[in-house]
């Protein structure tokens, strides 16, 4: 029984790489709603795994390399032919070239690298114990997920959200921020009382209203919301020292 146990967080882990797998081919199909499930699927596998192996007491050094090695898939490289596709897709041909012949859309590829780079560091950072150095690739994962969402099922926000312009620049900004020195909260509670956690608790209320009345829209905004949310808080910090 203790054999089995101390393998459950890591057969979860094993779930989100399998899931990033079968997003990358559903995107070659050309069916980016089913990949964008399947980073959803990933995302609850990618909280559960971490969870279990706290719960069960089985955390392990190769549990945390491999959790990185199934995010670098399922929240890098997925993202990045999801974002690829979707750029091309919205491109008429006139954009597709750059200077010396570079093919634009292939910047989506820098969410990819700078996945790797962002998990490398994470790895090796003691400083991320208990908040966040650089965006987390599961946000990007999220944001990234839920375009193809909107497109199918809010198509009036499509020409905003699928739009080479946006794209290209959420793939040069989103690279950066994965790996700016840009401290971010982590929602983990040690004690749950508001004053401690009070920047934890207005994100997660505004969470709840946003998904509720804009739905997939919500997810951009909400990403979006939590890094100005830990910039204030970071400049608030900063002001009381």
């Amino acid at each position: 029984m203790i054999e089995i146990k101390k393998h459950i967080p890591n057969t979860l882990t094993c779930a989100n790489l399998l899931c990033g797998c079968f997003g990358i081919l559903k995107v070659f199909n050309g069916d980016l709603p089913t990949a964008s499930y399947l980073i959803g699927i990933a995302l609850i596998c990618d909280w559960l795994d971490g969870f279990v192996a706290r719960l069960l007491h089985v955390s392990s050094p190769i549990g945390k390399q491999l959790d990185s090695l199934a995010d670098m898939v399922t929240f890098g490289a997925l993202p990045a032919f999801m974002i690829l596709n979707l750029i091309e897709s919205s491109c008429t041909g006139y954009c597709t070239t750059g200077l010396f012949g570079f093919h634009k859309p292939y910047i989506a590829f820098g969410l990819a690298i700078f996945s790797a780079v962002r998990l490398a560091k994470f790895n090796i950072d003691t400083r991320q114990s208990d908040s966040f150095i650089g965006v987390p690739t599961p946000a990007n994962g999220m944001v990234v997920a839920a375009l193809p969402l909107i497109a199918f099922y809010q198509p009036e926000y499509k020409d905003f959200f699928i739009n080479y312009n946006v794209l290209i620049f959420y793939s040069i900004i989103m690279s950066y921020l994965l790996v700016a020195e840009l401290p971010l909260f982590a929602l983990k509670f040690k004690d749950f009382d508001w004053k401690s956690n009070q920047t934890k608790y207005i994100f997660l209320i505004l969470s709840i209203f946003l998904l509720v009345f804009l739905k997939f829209v919500a997810v951009p905004v909400i990403i979006l919301i939590y890094i100005l949310l830990s910039i204030i808080q970071n400049f608030l910090l900063k002001s009381n020292q």
